[in-house]
């Protein structure tokens, strides 16, 4: 599942230039989060909104789940025209130190077969070891007086669902315990602070590993760093990685233009997207801000990602 990247025709401003400005609004969103894992929207209703921003194409990419693209799917809720695609993100863990925050590599998958029993058991032991993490970093905050048991009661939680840190974070905002996602990572949930917990699950080349196995391409998401990191993600290449988040919405038009030339070296299909979680605006106002160029399609095609029916 490889293909050559295309030449980028649209992109939206020179690479000396700042902030990107869309010069139209995106169709494609190949990266957002709903209930089913850490954003705030429920599937069908982050559906309903992205489609009615003019999206075409877009990937559910839930962390460590494949519940929202079902839920979606088996309840019909793709609306007319929109391509729903099965999407993942993985958090994975790398364990040698080569300066990474927080020690991690962020991988999406696209096309997955949701049907495939090995992947699901591999998501569901990461979801596994999300909920303990989960489970250590409340006791954790317990332990510090800043306890949020009451905003979390009811949080029975499916299964399916990938709990996270930013639920965390949204209880300690609840409980008074933090102004914002962004105060409650800085000061108390983030590598180093006194809630943080370390992750632990897939690394990144078993994690490419596991998309691959399971027909889908793994990409590297919201890697700003490439351009100084090319070795990096080489060796991700060398062992499979098939693409690169180019188009991601807060890269400013420099990263955009910098991480491409990246993925047309390395020959990776470039995708983009919002990362939409929901904490800070609604979809309408994210989706204001992100160009992700209709190629991004063409090189998806050429993976054999889009094209073939979605299964639930």
């Amino acid at each position: 599942m490889t293909a050559a990247p295309r030449r980028r025709r649209h992109d939206p401003l020179p690479p000396d230039s700042g902030r990107v400005v869309p010069p139209g609004p995106s169709t494609i969103d190949l990266h957002a989060h709903t209930t089913r894992s850490d954003g705030v929207v429920p599937p069908a209703m982050l559906v309903r909104a992205v489609a009615d921003a003019g999206v075409r194409l877009l990937a559910l990419t839930d962390h460590d789940t494949l519940a929202g693209f079902r839920e979606v799917v088996a309840g019909d809720a793709v609306p007319t025209g929109m391509t729903l695609i099965p999407g993942v993100e993985i958090n994975a863990i790398v364990t040698r130190d080569i300066g990474l925050w927080e020690g991690e590599l962020h991988i999406l998958g696209f096309g997955m077969d949701p049907a495939d029993a090995t992947f699901e058991a591999t998501l569901a032991a990461q979801r596994g070891r999300r909920r303990e993490r989960f489970d250590l970093t409340v006791a954790r905050l317990r332990e510090l007086d800043l306890s949020v048991d009451d905003q979390l009661f009811d949080l029975s939680g499916s299964e399916d669902d990938a709990l996270g840190r930013p639920t965390v974070a949204r209880a300690l905002i609840g409980a008074g315990h933090a102004e914002s996602v962004e105060d409650a990572f800085g000061r108390l949930l983030g590598w180093g602070k006194p809630g943080y917990v370390p992750r632990r699950g897939l690394g990144p080349i078993e994690a490419i590993e596991a998309i691959r196995a399971a027909g889908g391409l793994p990409v590297l998401a919201h890697f700003g760093e490439a351009p100084a990191r090319v070795e990096l993600v080489r060796e991700l290449a060398d062992a499979g990685l098939g693409g690169l988040e180019v188009y991601y919405r807060s890269f400013d038009a420099a990263t955009v233009f910098a991480v491409g030339e990246v993925a047309l070296a390395l020959g990776l299909v470039a995708t983009g997207g919002s990362d939409y979680h929901g904490d800070t605006s609604t979809y309408a106002e994210a989706h204001a801000g992100l160009w992700v160029p209709p190629d991004v399609a063409a090189g998806l095609r050429g993976a054999g990602v889009v094209g073939s029916p979605a299964r639930p």
